[in-house]
């Protein structure tokens, strides 16, 4: 099979930019970030990207009989209508069982190093395995039970033919799925409009934001911009503090340490989605003490679409994201040493998350306006509770 040509991955750059509800009469393309060459350099030798397979994988990523019960589908959790993620704090899978970890975007994920939030899989080849697998999410007890499912279904024995040359089965279906992730790409914002000249492509507010993000916000230490690949991630792990709140780390480190070190990879899955070890992050894969509580630094592009926040899910507007990091995160032994407290104002805050609203690809436009404001009426409507509260 050949490598797809870099004519046409152009044209795939293009087109699997979908949008989140039927594009506006007239409105053009989408533009797209990323460059043919820069997505091959990040494609592995041996799962080539065609529009055939990535199709197969989309297929696969859309259809609910890979599930156990037939109840849900990839894009359940990873819904395209929601910046491929649901808005929800955490996932639910078969069985209405709830895990421990919010479902992250895989839009632009052909670039991060690791997978999952605390980077227990190394390609997204082994990320596209373990959710069918795991008896909480998917619910699959054994690939062999996806491929006759699968096998079943006359569309996809034909499919498999075409892109691999034999019937279905799972090395193959994996590859598909993580070719069709590869090809989930913000596309241009107003934020890239403006870099390229276009002084009305932001408000002042958002202006403003974008220094606030590169200085006194220090946002632009974790979240770097690089212009030749601006995801805005450094593809490292940080501990800034939300699980602290909920468990005592160093004693949850003492009872994980021996599970830990004996667990394959398979066990680790259940103990990052499962249990309360779900909140060590990082420690989980690397067993180091300096990695708990650390968890994957967020790609920024289409975050407005992408709450609630944070591997819980635990805050639920951008608001409340920035507003955490004003105050330094939550104290704890293995806190990030870049984690301080910014000193922000008010007004500083709004200009921050108005900044971040205009990392939303174009083709978003419509629905951005609408989900700043939910997000501030709902931040505001939870403060004024709150004082409310504190007043009784």
């Amino acid at each position: 099979m050949q490598r797809i040509s870099a004519a046409g991955l152009a044209v795939l750059a293009f087109a699997i930019v979908l949008p989140a509800q039927p594009p506006t009469p007239g409105a053009p393309p989408p533009v797209a970030l990323f460059s043919p060459e820069t997505l091959r350099s990040h494609t592995p030798a041996d799962n080539p990207i065609t529009d055939a397979k990535a199709k197969l994988g989309d297929m696969i990523f859309d259809e609910k009989q890979v599930s156990a019960d037939g109840s849900l589908a990839c894009n359940t959790c990873h819904s395209p209508r929601n910046g491929f993620t649901t808005h929800t704090a955490t996932s639910r899978g078969v069985d209405d069982q709830i895990g421990k970890r919010n479902a992250p975007s895989i839009l632009n994920t052909v670039f991060y190093k690791t997978m999952f939030w605390d980077g227990r899989a190394a390609s997204l080849e082994e990320q596209a395995a373990l959710p069918i697998l795991n008896p909480i999410e998917m619910g699959q007890k054994d690939p062999k039970d996806v491929v006759a499912k699968l096998s079943a279904m006359p569309k996809f024995v034909e499919a498999f033919q075409q892109v691999f040359g034999h019937p279905v089965n799972w090395e193959d279906l994996v590859k598909a799925l993580a070719a069709f992730e590869r090809t989930r790409l913000s596309t241009e914002a107003p934020f890239d409009r403006y870099l390229h000249g276009d002084a009305k492509a932001l408000n002042a507010s958002q202006v403003r934001g974008w220094a606030l993000f590169t200085g006194k916000a220090q946002c632009g230490t974790c979240h770097t911009y690089d212009p030749a690949l601006p995801i805005f991630g450094d593809n490292l792990f940080h501990n800034t503090g939300p699980a602290v709140r909920k468990q005592d780390f160093n004693e949850l480190a003492k009872r994980a340490a021996d599970t830990v070190e004996k667990g394959n990879q398979a066990e680790i899955d259940k103990l990052a989605l499962e249990t309360d070890y779900s909140e060590l992050g990082r420690f989980l894969v690397t067993k180091d003490r300096k990695d708990i509580g650390a968890f994957k630094t967020p790609f920024l592009r289409d975050v407005l679409l992408t709450g609630p926040y944070m591997h819980d899910g635990s805050l639920e507007t951008l608001w409340d994201v920035v507003d955490y990091f004003n105050k330094g995160g939550e104290p704890n032994p293995f806190l990030d040493t870049g984690m301080k407290p910014l000193g922000l104002s008010a007004t500083e805050v709004d200009d921050l998350v108005n900044f971040l609203g205009a990392l939303t690809s174009d083709r978003f436009g419509d629905q951005r306006p609408a989900e700043l404001d939910r997000q501030h009426t709902t931040y505001l409507y939870r403060l004024a509770t709150q004082r409310h509260t504190h007043k009784d």
